[in-house]
């Protein structure tokens, strides 16, 4: 009976001390961070931006790894299906609360998904070539509306964030413009350039360049407040579209389930990263502005973001397999 109750005891003791052992040590190995995205991306130059400084923070390799395939679908479904430890996380970005409105069905299950924080976010922009005589959304929209059906845009393929800016500036104008999707925003840019398209929105840093060297015009920045890189460049809610807020953001989310202690660990380590003068210079001069939502913010901030996005790709009759 004495060795019947010595071996209860231990069971329970590793049932209920083991795990809180393991996670209060965390980390004790290299920790993967999946990006979702190819190398040279906006997602991935942050990730890179920040693996080094959470690496200090946490005495531990951040070991990234690029897994790029159905608009970020391919890389969250490896990290949904990873176990909950704290050793395998997601470089998140907006494609995690666009997508669940978008597909008919998702490899993984959005639950299966936390954010451990949201660190940074930046707008896009509206583009048009400086020859078109555009100089205003104002301008852009009458045009639009005096030609139903020929003016068209690019984007850097269908249901990405440029694709559904395009779509709510639609909405909110009553106007009718066509879709060109491209494999990419490079090849977007220069078609707005080559005026092969008429518009454009953008990522601000990839359109950064171009329009310094006067080969885009920037008609209107799509976040609240006027971007401190393009100061003179109004946002679309001054532009006449109240309510017209889109911003890309980006952070780090774990397998559901992951112990709080490890959740916690993590969020300390962002926060005290993001409040350096360093990084908010870096992510200024990408375009982004730091800012920091804990995992309770995030999930909130998440949720509206796909309501949001689903009116939107209810609207347009946009849905992807």
């Amino acid at each position: 009976m004495r060795h019947l109750l010595l071996s209860v005891f231990i069971v329970l003791l590793g049932l209920t001390g083991i795990g809180s052992v393991n996670a209060q040590a965390y980390p004790n190995r290299a920790i993967k961070l999946i990006v979702p995205f190819p190398p040279g991306g906006l997602i991935d130059n942050v990730a890179r931006l920040i693996s080094p400084e959470l690496s200090k923070e946490l005495g531990q390799a951040i070991v990234i790894e690029n897994k790029p395939g159905a608009g970020g679908n391919l890389g969250a479904t490896d990290v949904a299906r990873a176990a909950p430890d704290g050793y395998t996380l997601l470089m998140a970005s907006a494609p995690l609360s666009i997508n669940p409105a978008l597909y008919k069905s998702l490899p993984y299950n959005p639950a299966n998904l936390e954010p451990v924080a949201i660190f940074g976010q930046l707008p896009n922009v509206l583009l048009v070539s400086p020859e078109s005589g555009i100089t205003s959304v104002n301008d852009l929209v009458k045009r639009a509306k005096s030609a139903p059906g020929k003016i068209n845009y690019a984007s850097n393929g269908n249901g990405t964030s440029l694709h559904l800016s395009a779509e709510l500036l639609k909405n909110q104008a009553g106007i009718f413009v066509v879709h060109i999707p491209y494999r990419g925003s490079a090849f977007a840019n220069t078609a707005v350039m080559a005026k092969e398209v008429d518009f454009m929105f953008d990522n601000l840093p990839p359109a950064m360049g171009h329009i310094k060297g006067g080969k885009l015009n920037a008609l209107a920045v799509t976040s609240a407040q006027r971007n401190p890189a393009l100061p003179n460049v109004p946002t679309m809610i001054e532009s006449g579209f109240p309510g017209y807020e889109v911003n890309a953001w980006f952070g780090i989310a774990a397998p559901k389930g992951t112990p709080d202690v490890v959740i916690q660990k993590l969020q300390n380590s962002i926060e005290k990263i993001i409040s350096r003068k360093e990084m908010v210079e870096s992510l200024s001069r990408l375009g982004a502005t730091a800012m920091f939502m804990n995992t309770e913010s995030a999930t909130k901030f998440m949720k509206a973001d796909t309501d949001r996005w689903r009116k939107v790709v209810d609207y347009a009759k946009i849905q992807l397999d």
